[in-house]
């Protein structure tokens, strides 16, 4: 009901259109797929594969959702994209479905901006609220948290982690796991402090951002080894809910962390 298919688009009779979906001239629908309600899906968009988009989501031209990955190893296996709900994804954005190497799925939250050209690839996991500027480009198994920011052409390494609140600079390239709440740029990332702005942005306390530029103080720049810094900031500084998330990121970093 209410489904508006420009007649020139294929789509599959399989595929799982809700009500309220707009499909776009000359766009291409696979047979495994879900789109839910009030999506919007502009010309040439192609979503192939064992795709799962959700509600109210903006998709422009010339996207691609669902395509294999790639990557040499994989044969074809059945493995899976699912998108939440009222994300933005601009022209030419390319999202990957995944490998068997992981949980065999790529997925996006709800509610991230993805502008044009940026590419997310096989078996990628980000949060809620993200945005990717232009060019943007994961590699795969890349985790980024709620509310991150990745500037314009930045590249990040096959299974970096991008911490909750994060900043990334344009043209930034990181092959280790970015903090939550730090902003981070350069050729070879390097942080910059706390991402103050950001976070006031979202509502955070004037106390807990001066408690994580202390914490950000006590770990990058005291020049303490990184078991003596986190002693140290669990001693020195009252525990809350954010300051927890970044100590945590820290101990189970495994690539090691931008510094």
């Amino acid at each position: 009901m209410g489904v508006d298919i420009h007649p020139s688009a294929v789509v599959s009779p399989r595929a799982k259109i809700g009500e309220g979906v707009t499909i776009g001239p000359y766009s291409i629908i696979g047979e495994k797929v879900t789109v839910g309600r009030d999506t919007i899906i502009g010309s040439h968009v192609v979503i192939d594969g064992s795709t799962v988009i959700g509600e109210k989501n903006r998709i422009y031209p010339f996207v691609s959702i669902g395509l294999p990955p790639q990557d040499i190893g994989y044969e074809g296996e059945d493995t899976r994209v699912i998108i939440g709900d009222e994300n933005t994804i601009r022209e030419f954005v390319t999202i990957n479905r995944a490998t068997t190497k992981q949980d065999r799925v790529t997925i996006i939250g709800n509610g991230s901006y993805l502008m044009a050209y940026a590419h997310i690839a096989h078996d990628c996991i980000l949060g809620n609220s993200v945005i990717m500027s232009n060019a943007a480009t994961l590699g795969g198994h890349i985790e980024i948290g709620d509310k991150a920011i990745v500037g314009g052409l930045v590249a990040i390494h096959q299974f970096v982690r991008i911490g909750a609140y994060a900043f990334i600079g344009g043209k930034t390239v990181t092959g280790k796991d970015v903090p939550p709440f730090m902003m981070a740029s350069g050729d070879r990332a390097k942080l910059y402090g706390l991402n103050t702005r950001g976070l006031k942005r979202e509502g955070f306390s004037q106390e807990k951002i001066d408690n994580l530029k202390k914490a950000y103080q006590i770990i990058w720049r005291d020049h303490h080894l990184l078991h003596e810094a986190l002693e140290r900031v669990r001693r020195e500084i009252p525990p809350f809910e954010e300051l927890q998330m970044l100590l945590d990121f820290l101990v189970s970093s495994k690539r090691g962390v931008v510094r």
